[in-house]
């Protein structure tokens, strides 16, 4: 039994060497195909370095069976996100062709609307590959807005910044880590992100309308996580009430009586 759970683990790390090795070969037909030079090269090889390190390591923790039809789909969209990546970075010292930039970013969106009727249909759905899958995402959103601030300001970033700024918060307010209801509103603006994002960074628009496009963007995407993070604040207050004593609630309402402050009811415990 020892040496096959051996044997799976190996296997599964060595799709993630074979995926670093498809993202390096993209790179190479990327430099040939625009003569990329070495920010693009240097920030795409330290994308596939950091994706097989910390992908490796998840799976390791994990120890999954196998790395399933669904995480192989998301693989793939971390390659073309490393294409992305790239490209991104070799713009700041020549103009990228932007057909090709968005024909993989345009790959790449697509597919993520397939890794997770995958995982559903051959019941392979994780909590790594739901996390894969995210992370994969964010990081995508994340560079288009690195792009697009090239062309209208740096405020952009914002869109890019936000999940990260949220996990940060996250640290300081452990609150903010508790599980959020199933939201289609949340994922349709996930989805508008990278659909807007593209859209203006591919030139068929005039200035102000991909100005427009991306407020847009933004305003959806400050509307989204403004209302997940009001829930998660009204959910731990009533979570806190819920373990209180009847006495202990009865200090809360009525503070000033009661002559005792709210965050001095652990100490009264």
């Amino acid at each position: 039994m020892a040496l096959n759970n051996t044997y799976e683990a190996r296997l599964v790390q060595q799709e993630t060497a074979v995926g670093a090795g498809v993202q390096i070969l993209l790179l190479a037909l990327l430099g040939s195909a625009i003569g990329m030079g070495p920010a693009g090269w240097l920030v795409g090889l330290a994308f596939a370095i950091a994706t097989w390190a910390v992908l490796s390591r998840a799976l390791h923790r994990t120890r999954p069976r196998s790395f399933g039809p669904a995480n192989r789909v998301t693989l793939g969209r971390a390659i073309l996100v490393g294409g992305v990546t790239a490209l991104v970075a070799d713009s700041f010292e020549s103009s990228t062709p932007v057909t090709l930039l968005v024909g993989l970013t345009a790959v790449a969106l697509i597919l993520d609307g397939v890794d997770g009727k995958v995982a559903r249909r051959t019941g392979t759905s994780t909590a790594l590959g739901a996390r894969f899958d995210m992370e994969v995402d964010a990081f995508l959103i994340l560079v288009l807005s690195v792009y697009v601030s090239m062309q209208l300001g740096p405020w952009v970033l914002l869109i890019g910044g936000m999940r990260y700024a949220f996990v940060a918060a996250a640290k300081a307010a452990p609150w903010l880590n508790a599980q959020l209801p199933h939201s289609m509103a949340r994922k349709t603006v996930a989805a508008m992100q990278g659909v807007c994002l593209l859209l203006a960074g591919s030139d068929l628009l005039p200035y102000l309308a991909n100005l427009g496009v991306v407020l847009l963007a933004l305003g959806s995407l400050l509307w989204s996580f403004g209302r997940d993070v009001v829930w998660l604040w009204r959910n731990s207050r009533t979570a806190v009430a819920q373990e209180m004593t009847p006495v202990e609630a009865e200090l809360v309402e009525a503070p000033a009586e009661a002559g005792v402050e709210v965050r001095e009811l652990a100490a009264v415990r």
